[in-house]
């Protein structure tokens, strides 16, 4: 039996890709990294949406995605 990952919300993956977006901007990735920071935080306001449907395999999917591209965002940034 699974865990129940796909019914529970994904409270970790938003805070992580929340604290990432924030790294993000410090390192000026709105500035340096434009479009990548801009698709993280669309990604992010996705997720928001499912989670808020309750679809939450959906958000955790795309706060996942919303994490990593702000991660990209703060390497191409120059942080």
């Amino acid at each position: 039996m699974l865990s129940g990952c796909a019914t529970t919300p994904p409270v970790q993956e938003m805070s992580d890709a929340r604290q990432a977006l924030r790294a993000a901007e410090e390192a000026q990735a709105p500035h340096r990294a434009g479009e990548t920071y801009q698709r993280s935080r669309e990604l992010l306001e996705q997720a928001e949406g499912r989670l808020q449907q309750g679809e939450y395999r959906s958000a955790r999917y795309k706060a996942n995605e919303a994490k990593r591209l702000a991660i990209e965002a703060r390497i191409q940034a120059g942080d």
